[in-house]
């Protein structure tokens, strides 16, 4: 498990943390299965997002292109997914150079949301073989304290559930895209919402939590992604490190990730409505803690 040039926790801040996760105590006050609060912020531009995870702040940007289709694939749409790791959200991240840990936050996402079908690619289709839509989902890391992936995860479909694209009139084999000043912009269709549940393994797998911060990151054996939606339903699972876990350990992760799902799936679709056309305000935030 690669961790870049993550400034090191001398041996005496490593055995601390150790010793209260040994102890079930956490550095912050959390219990073991407990995330740190969730902040979402969205923009009057519609899929325009950011979430802030504790202190962890990931900002999302939605956008869309008209392409031609893959030959193989002629009335599907695209989704991309791009992560943007800056020195802004911590030192161990450079300027213009993609980083492992950027790499494998994106192919996480790739895999919990495209291979789940979570967004109708079929309907992003215009012009079958000619024209299709291309869904591009840009995450910027502004603070990195921990567990972006799991703030990643909640900024991407919230922003996708949040994102409208123009309206498009086919007449034959033309097609005509609608500005948004002559039109309403038209949703996405969404399938469902694939969420990430993040486990970290301590003590050669004897010990485990949920969201861990930077400085459990630093002392873990291993983590375990779980991507779950809130029918239960497991959309992707990578395991990272050395330790070696039980079946019956994953089995426990996926239970515990299915019942923090549908609480985070709760908190978004509060956030949405609140943007809702008819809201009272074009941006709505919303502050909940888990417990």
């Amino acid at each position: 498990m690669n961790r870049g040039k993550e400034p090191l926790l001398s041996t005496l801040e490593k055995n601390f943390v150790l010793e209260a996760i040994r102890e079930s105590k956490r550095l912050d006050g959390r219990e073991v299965y407990d995330y740190r609060r969730f902040q979402i912020t969205l923009a009057r531009e519609p899929g325009h997002v950011e979430v802030q995870l504790g202190s962890t702040r990931v900002l999302t940007c939605v956008s869309c292109e008209v392409i031609q289709p893959q030959p193989h694939r002629p009335t599907e749409g695209q989704l991309f997914f791009n992560v943007e790791l800056s020195p802004m959200a911590s030192p161990a991240f450079e300027v213009g150079r993609s980083s492992s840990q950027g790499t494998e936050i994106g192919r996480i996402l790739e895999r919990c949301f495209k291979e789940s079908r979570a967004v109708d690619t079929e309907s992003l289709c215009i012009i079958a073989g000619e024209k299709v839509w291309s869904i591009r989902i840009d995450l910027h890391v502004l603070d990195h304290c921990g567990n972006i992936i799991d703030c990643a995860a909640v900024a991407a479909i919230t922003a996708l559930k949040h994102f409208r694209r123009p309206d498009v009139t086919v007449i034959g084999e033309e097609a005509t895209i609608h500005p948004v000043t002559v039109r309403d912009p038209v949703p996405l269709s969404v399938h469902h919402m694939p969420l990430c549940v993040t486990f970290a393994f301590f003590w050669e797998g004897q010990y485990l939590l949920v969201d861990p911060t930077h400085s459990e990151e630093a002392v873990m054996d291993g983590r375990l992604v779980v991507g779950v939606n809130i029918h239960r339903e497991i959309c992707a699972l990578q395991m990272a490190g050395g330790v070696a876990i039980l079946p019956e350990q994953v089995m426990r992760c996926s239970q515990i990730a299915a019942v923090k799902c549908a609480e985070m799936t709760e908190i978004i679709k509060s956030a949405l409505a609140g943007a809702q056309p008819g809201a009272k305000s074009g941006s709505y935030m919303c502050l909940e803690w888990y417990y």
